[in-house]
């Protein structure tokens, strides 16, 4: 006999209070807008799209005093100090606890670096001025939507973009490991997405959840650029009336297949197809609050099989504003053999001064080899100075479940294994994995097997091998 046919598809849902409002936080032109060693500009030049802060606020659907604040940023990242002010004003200014407040990056690299040791540098006069309105601004946009909660239902759904490529690519000709386009590698293509309706019929929001570093727009970009993902949201609100909250999934190998250029409208129809993979996927939503049923038989030319959607139980609708929250520091064993600050001090030294030898000579392409290595060092310094004491680092992951889905806040640039493993584990749940949250200070996780062979996230990787799979673990205890 034939095993029975399934007679019930459930879509996940959740319940819970919500509410969203985004500004705009596009800098001014002129700010000090180096992103890329490789680039021969300093100042922005102008505005592709605005940039923007969009918050996002969670609470059980019978309040409990627990809250989760999200504040998505359209910038690359923060080092620690800029992050914990960002962190302290919003929350001085909302009321709000500290520890309840999670911001996540965009990871567009066109946006510049807000980065307090570059105010001596060309343009960076302004970045105090803009960290100092992006936290007012953003304690506006909390305040706003504490003002705002209201009981809604969240559906999910995913689709499939080809947007993200490997970019792990191995130069034999030179025999070295470059960050580029690998067409042969593996490439996680899930875009999650996500449907807030409130108890009205209203639609509050989207939720496009996708890992891809928005990486279109490189060195000879020199204008302010949410990169695709301004173009993506567009595609997107046009087609629904609605705000769309972008959250960068676990891209550390992950890239778009063609990237790196100075040309707009490469980012911009990166970010269109994007835009419609996210489209097909909440157009296949269903209606919350329903589950798809089989109804039977139906004799016609063929004896047919009926399905409908139909209402939930009050225990399943119950089940949907399920709530759990947890944030927690998962510490992870810092790489042996870091550099000191003193050594990376030295080698920017010598950096700098070899520029110099080289413009003095007439070798200009030497010249711009040493100023790029020179900004790597600058980078690597910011971040050695501000490293936690200790032997380990004390890695920021914030979960909370509510119904059939749960959100993951996770610090870092992990390896897409973060997100496609726990969806290979939990298939019954939505997950929804926001990477690059909090500083940069954790720098990549790239899987253990990865160490050792040359790879760029190996070489500014501040964590031993190991600590990927350690976080995936640990994520995992707690979502089981």
């Amino acid at each position: 006999m034939p095993v029975p046919s399934r007679t019930e598809v459930t879509t996940p849902q959740s319940r819970c209070r919500f509410a969203l409002a985004w500004a705009d936080i596009t800098p001014p032109e002129g700010i000090y807008h180096r992103m890329w060693g490789a680039a021969k500009h300093e100042r922005a030049t102008g505005v592709h799209r605005p940039l923007r802060a969009t918050v996002a606020v969670f609470e059980p659907l019978h309040p409990s005093g627990e809250r989760q604040v999200l504040l998505a940023l359209d910038h690359c990242v923060m080092g620690a100090a800029e992050h914990r002010q960002l962190v302290a004003k919003v929350a001085q200014a909302s009321g709000q606890p500290a520890e309840s407040i999670l911001v996540v990056f965009s990871h567009t690299h066109g946006a510049g670096l807000l980065a307090l040791d570059r105010v001596s540098l060309p343009g960076g006069d302004l970045i105090p001025g803009c960290l100092h309105s992006i936290g007012e601004r953003a304690a506006d946009l909390v305040k706003e939507c504490l003002r705002s909660l209201v009981p809604a239902s969240i559906v999910y759904g995913s689709g499939r973009c080809g947007l993200a490529a490997h970019r792990d690519f191995w130069d034999g000709d030179r025999q070295q490991y470059v960050c580029g386009f690998n067409p042969d590698g593996p490439a996680d293509d899930t875009v999650t997405v996500a449907r807030v309706t409130a108890d009205d019929g209203v639609l509050l929001a989207t939720v496009v959840n996708y890992a891809c570093h928005p990486t279109t727009l490189a060195w000879d970009n020199t204008l302010i650029s949410p990169d695709y993902v301004g173009a993506m949201r567009e595609v997107v609100e046009c087609n629904t009336g609605a705000p769309c909250l972008f959250l960068q999934g676990a891209s550390g190998e992950l890239g778009p297949r063609e990237g790196f250029v100075g040309d707009t409208e490469v980012a911009d129809r990166n970010g269109r197809e994007l835009g419609y993979a996210a489209l097909s996927a909440l157009t296949a939503l269903p209606k919350a609050g329903t589950r798809f049923h089989y109804t039977g038989p139906v004799v016609s030319g063929a004896t047919l099989g009926a399905w409908a959607h139909e209402p939930l139980s009050a225990e399943q609708l119950e089940d949907q504003s399920a709530w759990q929250l947890a944030r927690w520091q998962e510490r992870l064993t810092y790489l042996p053999g870091l550099p000191t600050v003193a050594q990376v001090q030295a080698e920017l030294d010598q950096f700098l001064a070899d520029e110099a030898a080289a413009r003095a000579a007439g070798d200009e392409s030497h010249a711009a080899d040493c100023r790029a290595m020179a900004e790597r060092k600058k980078r690597l310094l910011h971040r050695q100075e501000q490293l936690p004491p200790g032997d380990a680092y004390p890695l920021q992951v914030v979960l909370w479940r509510m119904g059939d889905a749960t959100w993951v806040g996770v610090q870092g640039e992990s390896y897409s294994v973060l997100q496609t493993e726990l969806r290979r584990r939990f298939p019954h749940k939505a997950i929804i994995v926001a990477t690059i949250a909090a500083d940069w200070g954790a720098s990549y996780l790239p899987p253990r097997e990865l160490y050792g062979t040359g790879i760029y996230q190996e070489s500014i990787a501040v964590a031993a091998p190991g600590g990927l799979e350690q976080l995936i673990e640990s994520i995992a205890q707690r979502l089981a």
